[in-house]
C-alpha cells in the first residue's frame, strides 16, 4: 500500500529516524571478482536475525527501470532481480530467516486499486507509444538525430500480477536463485529461507506481517527479534509499528525528489520527451566513451529505525491527567489508525484531510483534546471502538469549512510565487527591459577602442525617449490582454470543458460545498441523507476492515468500499451501530479470476484465447468491465497518476463467474497448474540443523503434515508438507536461464511450509511481548526541536560514534589537479573521474 507524501512527511518531521547504509563493495583481481563475505559482522555496526523482502518493490524497478536502460530480455530481469537480493543481503546480513514474498491474489478492497492502476498503466503505455512515434517522424523530417530505435516488444508491466506466465517463470528462477546461493554462499549457510510466490495468496507485506504475527504467538518466539523489513511502500513504517516488536528496521531505497529522467527518444537528461529537439549528445572530451549512453547511478538504501520512531511517538503522545491509565502501546496503535484517514489502497482519503496540508498533526492534537472525554483509546488489537472515532471525527468536521478555505488560500498565495518566480527567472535570462543604442550605449570596461564622440545628442535623446515609450505600451497591451483572457477562462461559459469542471465545480472553498461534491461526485442531492449514511457505513466497514488487515489479518476476502470518494468528516454521525461483523469464511479469487478482474482488453495476451474474447467480443455478457477509453477524474491533484478512473465500473462478482464457467473447460492442464493457489516453501542448506529432519520426511515419504520442532530452526515453528517438485541434496537443479550454470553439486534441501494454524476467533494481542528489551535510547534534548531549522547531516549505520575520514585543503587541492571530486559510498581509497571523463582510482592515507 502506497501513502502519497507520508514517507517525505515523516522524515521531515523525524529526521533521526533515517540512518544511511554503509554498504561493503566486491573487489576484483586479476579480473576475478571476488565477492562479499557476508559471514563477517555487519559493517553498519547493528546485527539483524530476520530479513523480509516485500519482491513486487525489487521486481518492479528490476524489470522496468525510469532511470537506466532496461532489461532486454526476461532473462536479463531475472538476473537483474537476484543482483539487487545479492545486494540487500550483503548490507543487511540475516542470520536466521529470509523471507521473499511477491504479491499473490488480493483481497476484493485491493483489487479495485489494482484495476484502476493497470487500466492507467495500459492507457499511458499506449498513449506513450504513438506519442513517440509521432515525435521521431517530426524529429527525422526536421534533419534532426535520433538514436537507432530498438526493434524489441514493449514490457507490459501489467504481467506482473499472479496468473501470468511472467509469475510462474520468476516462481522457478526464485527456487534455483536460492538452491545456487545456499549451495556456494558461505554467508548462507545457516539461514532458513522461505519463499511464497505469486500463487499464494495476499498481498506480500501482509504475508510478512502474518508470518510475524503467527510466529510471536508460539510460546518460543524470541521477543527480541531483529526484523529488518524491505520495500518501498509507506506502509510498511505502520505495519511495523503495529507488530509492536521492538527492534524493527525497514530498508528502502533512498529517495532523491525531482530526480531527473532521460528522454523516452533520444536518451538524454534535461528535457521530456515533448520538448525533443532531436539534437546529439555533445561529447564530454576527446576520449569521452559513454556521450552517446544514458546515465546511471547505483541507488543508495538507508535504514528506517521505527525504535526510534517509537521515541519520537513516545513524546508527543503521552497525556497527562488522563482519567484512564496511560498504555504508550495503545496510544501507538490510535497513531496507526489516525493515518488510514489521510489515504490508503482500499480507502480514499477524506476531502478534508491532506498529509502535505498537515493532516496527521491537526489529527493528533484533536485526539489528545478528544481522548479525555472518549473514556478510553479508539482501537484494542485490531477492533475499533466506533462511538470514540466518532467523536474524532466530529471534531473534524467542525474545522472542515476553514480547512477549504484555507486550502484555496494557501494555492491562490503558491500560484502568485510561482508566477512572481518564473517572471524573475525571464528577467534574468532577458537582461534588462530596455537598453540604449548607439552612442549613448554602454562599453565594457578595459576595451581598448574609444566610443565615438557624441553628435546631435537631441536628436538621440528624443530617439530614445520614443522607443522607451513604445516599450512600455507594448508591455501594458500584453498585461491587458493577459488579464482578459485569464477571466474568460476562470467565467462559467469555460467551466464547461472537462480539466476546469474538475477543479471548479464543487468549489470546496464557498457556501454550498457539500451540495456540490454530492452532486457532482456521486449524482445525488445533499438532502438525500439515506444514500450519505450508506456512503458513510461502507467508510466505517473499511475503516474496520483495514484496522483487522493490519493486526489479525484479512477478515473478509470479498469486501470492498463500493465508491469512488469518500464522505465528509462532518457526515459521521451516529456511527456506532453501523458496523457488527464481516462476512465468515470467504474465500480469495483464483489467479487467472483476478486478471480477469483487473486486467484491460489491452492486456489480454497473458490469458488464455478463450478468456481473453470475453473482453472484447461485443457478444461478450461482461463487455461492459473492459472499456477501451476513460476519463480520469484529478480530484483536485496535480498528477495523472493520482487521480482516479472515474469510468471504469466495479466488477460484479456474480457476472465474471457465470461467464467464466463457460470457459473454464478450455483450459491447458498447464493453465490449470498457473490457475491453482500453491504454498509457501522453506529452504535450508545441507549443514542446517533442519536438513537432516526434512530429508528424513522425503525418505519416509510422509504425506501428513509435521511440526517443525522449534529447537531445530531458531523457534520457528509451522506445519512442513513434501514438495510435489522437490529440490534435494546431491540432486542437480538445472537453471532455467541460458546466462547462468547448473547447480551440479546441489546442497540445499525444499519443503512446503504452512503457518502455525489458529483456532477461530484467536487474537493477536497488540502488546509488547514479556522478556521484550528496549532498545537504548537514541535520541538527544536537541532532537526534539531541531526539525527542519538545522542542516541535516546524514549518520551512516547505526554507530552515531562511527569515526569518518576527511580531507583537508591539500587533499582536495591534489584532487582538484586531478579532475572532478566523486566519492562513493563503501568503496575503499577515493574515485574521480579525469579531464577525459575515464574514471580512475587512488588510494590516498587520510
Amino acid at each position: 500500500m502506497g501513502v502519497p507524501a507520508f514517507f517525505r512527511w515523516l522524515s521531515r518531521k523525524y529526521p533521526s529516524i533515517i540512518v544511511h547504509c554503509v554498504e561493503e563493495k566486491g573487489k576484483e583481481c586479476n579480473g576475478v571478482r571476488i565477492p562479499v563475505d557476508t559471514t563477517k559482522p555487519n559493517p553498519n555496526e547493528v546485527e539483524f536475525d530476520n530479513l523480509y523482502l516485500d519482491m513486487n518493490g525489487i521486481i518492479h524497478p528490476c524489470t522496468h527501470p525510469e532511470d537506466k536502460p532496461a532489461p532486454k530480455n526476461e532473462d536479463e530481469m531475472m538476473v537483474a532481480i537476484f543482483e539487487y537480493i545479492d545486494r540487500l543481503f550483503n548490507i543487511v546480513r540475516p542470520r536466521r530467516v529470509l523471507y521473499m514474498a511477491i504479491d499473490g491474489v488480493a483481497p476484493r478492497a485491493k483489487m479495485n486499486q489494482q484495476r484502476s492502476r493497470r487500466f492507467r498503466a495500459s492507457k499511458e503505455g499506449v498513449e506513450l507509444a504513438e506519442e513517440k512515434h509521432r515525435m521521431r517522424e517530426e524529429i527525422i523530417q526536421r534533419g534532426g538525430y535520433l538514436p537507432a530505435e530498438e526493434i524489441k516488444e514493449r514490457f507490459d508491466s501489467n504481467c506482473i500480477t499472479p496468473g501470468t506466465e511472467f509469475m510462474d517463470n520468476l516462481a522457478h528462477c526464485l527456487r534455483y536463485y536460492v538452491a545456487e546461493r545456499l549451495s556456494n554462499d558461505p554467508g548462507w549457510k545457516n539461514v532458513t529461507v522461505l519463499l511464497s510466490d505469486a500463487s499464494v495468496p495476499g498481498e506480500g507485506e501482509h504475508k510478512i506481517m502474518d508470518f510475524i504475527r503467527r510466529q510471536r504467538a508460539q510460546p518460543n518466539h524470541d521477543p527480541n527479534t531483529h526484523h529488518c523489513l524491505c520495500g518501498a511502500d509507506a506502509d510498511l513504517i505502520m505495519l511495523g509499528l503495529a507488530t509492536h516488536e521492538p527492534n524493527f528496521t525497514i530498508i528502502r531505497e533512498e529517495f532523491k525528489p525531482n530526480k531527473p529522467r532521460p528522454c523516452a527518444l533520444c536518451g538524454q537528461v534535461g528535457h521530456e520527451i515533448k520538448e525533443c529537439q532531436g539534437v546529439a549528445r555533445e561529447k564530454k572530451g576527446e576520449h569521452d566513451e559513454f556521450a552517446d549512453t544514458m546515465p546511471t547511478s547505483e541507488q543508495e538504501f538507508i535504514f528506517i529505525r521505527l525504535c526510534v520512531l517509537r521515541e519520537y511517538l513516545a513524546r508527543e503522545l503521552t497525556m497527562a491527567s488522563l482519567p484512564f491509565p496511560f498504555d504508550f502501546e495503545r496510544s501507538v496503535d490510535d497513531w496507526v489508525f489516525m493515518c488510514f484517514f489521510v489515504g490508503n489502497d482500499f480507502l480514499p482519503h477524506l476531502p478534508s484531510l491532506e498529509i502535505r496540508e498537515g493532516a496527521i498533526d491537526r489529527l493528533v492534537n484533536i485526539y489528545k483534546d478528544v481522548v479525555h472525554k472518549t473514556g478510553g483509546y479508539l482501537t484494542e488489537n485490531g477492533y475499533v471502538k466506533l462511538d470514540r472515532v466518532e467523536m474524532i471525527m466530529q471534531a473534524v468536521g467542525v474545522a472542515e469549512d476553514n480547512i477549504f478555505k484555507k486550502r484555496k488560500e494557501d494555492e491562490e498565495n503558491f500560484k502568485r510565487r510561482n508566477k512572481e518566480k518564473k517572471r524573475r527567472m525571464r528577467a534574468e535570462q532577458q537582461g534588462p527591459a530596455y537598453l540604449t543604442s548607439g552612442q549613448f550605449a554602454p562599453h565594457a570596461l578595459g576595451r581598448r577602442d574609444r566610443p565615438d564622440a557624441v553628435q546631435n545628442a537631441r536628436q538621440q535623446a528624443f530617439d530614445m525617449r520614443m522607443q522607451h515609450n513604445r516599450h512600455q505600451k507594448a508591455a501594458r497591451h500584453k498585461q491587458t490582454i493577459n488579464i482578459t483572457v485569464g477571466s474568460f477562462l476562470t467565467s462559467d461559459s469555460v467551466k464547461s470543458e472537462a480539466g476546469l469542471m474538475i477543479r471548479g465545480v464543487f468549489r470546496l472553498w464557498e457556501e454550498g460545498w457539500k451540495q456540490r461534491y454530492y452532486k457532482t461526485k456521486f449524482d445525488v442531492d445533499v438532502s438525500d441523507e439515506d444514500f450519505r449514511k450508506k456512503v458513510v457505513k461502507s467508510y466505517v466497514e473499511g475503516l474496520c476492515w483495514v484496522l483487522r488487515y493490519y493486526y489479525q489479518g484479512c477478515a473478509s476476502w470479498k469486501w470492498y468500499f463500493p465508491f469512488h470518494y469518500a464522505p465528509f468528516a462532518s457526515d459521521f454521525k451516529d456511527i456506532k451501530d453501523m458496523f457488527t461483523e464481516f462476512e465468515k469464511d470467504t474465500k480469495p479469487f483464483k489467479p487467472l479470476e483476478q486478471l480477469m478482474g483487473v486486467f484491460p482488453a489491452a492486456s489480454g495476451n497473458f490469458l488464455p484465447e478463450t478468456w481473453r474474447n470475453l473482453m472484447s467480443s461485443p457478444d461478450s455478457s461482461i463487455i461492459d468491465f473492459y472499456p477501451d477509453d476513460f476519463a480520469i477524474d484529478l480530484n483536485g491533484k496535480k498528477y495523472a497518476w493520482q487521480g482516479e478512473c472515474r469510468l471504469v465500473t466495479f466488477v460484479d462478482e456474480r457476472r465474471l463467474r457465470a461467464a467464466l464457467a463457460d470457459v473454464y473447460p478450455d483450459l491447458t492442464v498447464e493453465e490449470v497448474k498457473r490457475n491453482s493457489l500453491g504454498s509457501d516453501v522453506l529452504f535450508v542448506g545441507k549443514s542446517h540443523p533442519l536438513a537432516d529432519f526434512i530429508h528424513e520426511l522425503y525418505r519416509a515419504e510422509s504425506h501428513e503434515g509435521t511440526e517443525i520442532p522449534a529447537e531445530l530452526c531458531h523457534g520457528i515453528q509451522g506445519i512442513l508438507n513434501l514438495d510435489d517438485d522437490p529440490i534435494l541434496p546431491d540432486k542437480p537443479v538445472q537453471s532455467p536461464i541460458p546466462l547462468l550454470r547448473d547447480i551440479s553439486q546441489n546442497f540445499a534441501i525444499g519443503v512446503k511450509f504452512k503457518d502455525p494454524a489458529y483456532a477461530d476467533g484467536f487474537v493477536f494481542k497488540a502488546t509488547l511481548l514479556s522478556g521484550a528489551k528496549i532498545p537504548p535510547k537514541v535520541l538527544k534534548p536537541g532532537d526534539w526541536e531541531r526539525g527542519n531549522r538545522e542542516p541535516w547531516k546524514p549518520q551512516l549505520g547505526f554507530n552515531p560514534n562511527r569515526q569518518q575520514a576527511h580531507l583537508d585543503q591539500s587533499g582536495f587541492r591534489a584532487l582538484s589537479d586531478l579532475g572532478s571530486y566523486v566519492p562513493r559510498r563503501g568503496q575503499t581509497g577515493r574515485w574521480w573521474e579525469d579531464r577525459t571523463g575515464k574514471t580512475q582510482r587512488k588510494c590516498l592515507k587520510i
